[in-house]
């Protein structure tokens, strides 16, 4: 009797040994998974990194737009005497063109050129069409115009009169080319391309 309740234990406790080292075993092959609240903290962190970097960066592209804007703004506020001293430069000849008239050849700048010349010098410039006027007979058509320059201290104003024939063949209305005419000798009187005017004097 005593000799079976000593095997009974003993094969019990072999049992027990067994599952004791199947679960040590278990125990340290499973996964080690990392802390949650250490994982969030790391994420959080790096959170506040990046977003540290995208509002510094912001901050950063900010003055320099900023900074631009206000280079942009120097340029185009301009004293008086600066924008009729680059006005009355003399036109480079390749903006130059040659014409036409009665037989007579002429040199002239396109009214393209010369608005274009305008922005770049003296971007507040405004103009108008003062009046829109036919001859008598019907057959010229007369435009005059006003230009005008803002400086930072003061403001001027130079008025021309451009005059077609109804009859002109060439492009555009005569209306138009009456105006082109005007806006062109206007500049002049102002400067832009003067020097066209007495060339055989310079």
């Amino acid at each position: 009797m005593a000799s079976s309740l000593i095997k009974s234990s003993s094969s019990s406790l072999k049992r027990l040994t067994t599952m004791i080292t199947s679960s040590s075993s278990s125990i340290v092959k499973s996964p080690i998974y990392p802390c949650p609240y250490t994982t969030r903290q790391k994420k959080q962190a790096n959170y506040s990194t990046s977003s540290a970097a995208h509002h510094e960066n912001r901050r950063a592209k900010s003055e320099e737009d900023e900074e631009h804007t206000e280079v942009a703004s120097e340029g185009i506020s301009r004293p008086l005497s600066e924008i009729l001293k680059q006005l009355n430069k003399k036109v480079p000849d390749k903006l130059i063109r040659v014409r036409s008239d009665d037989g007579f050849s002429m040199n002239y700048i396109p009214w393209h050129i010369v608005n274009r010349i305008m922005n770049l010098y003296a971007p507040e410039w405004t103009g108008e069409v003062r009046s829109i006027t036919y001859s008598p007979d019907g057959k010229s058509v007369s435009v005059v115009y006003r230009v005008t320059l803002h400086g930072t201290d003061a403001e001027i104003s130079r008025e021309s009169t451009g005059t077609v024939s109804v009859d002109d063949k060439g492009y555009g209305d005569p209306v138009q080319k009456a105006e082109a005419m005007a806006f062109r000798r206007a500049c002049a009187r102002l400067g832009l391309g003067l020097h066209l005017y007495h060339e055989d004097m310079l």
